[in-house]
């Protein structure tokens, strides 16, 4: 029998250090860190659950934040209940290709 723990989210920091230029982000991205750490997702449809506009590519989840004006993409480990965070980018960037790199 498996039991499934609080998912863990690492590279908090990361995460805010590049979120600092983007101000209006931060309240947003705090919210969707809490209710990641509360979570217990086992696939997209669990995430969908709660984020509605989640896709997934491979083992990569992108997230919409703040009414689709930035794109967090994470590594979902949904075995370890791990989710590891890879790249913090606003719409226009990620527009540009900046996150071919990950995709």
């Amino acid at each position: 029998m498996l039991v499934w723990y609080q998912v863990r989210v690492i590279s908090k920091r990361e995460l805010f250090l590049r979120s600092l230029a983007f101000r209006d982000a931060t309240t947003a991205l705090q919210v969707w860190l809490e209710t990641a750490k509360a979570a217990t997702w086992q696939s997209i449809e669990d995430i969908r659950k709660t984020f509605p506009s989640a896709d997934m590519v491979g083992r990569l989840a992108i997230f919409n934040v703040k009414g689709n004006h930035y794109r967090l993409i994470v590594r979902m480990e949904f075995r370890s209940q791990r989710i590891y965070i890879k790249e913090f980018l606003t719409h226009a960037e990620c527009d540009k290709g900046a996150s071919r790199k990950w995709l």
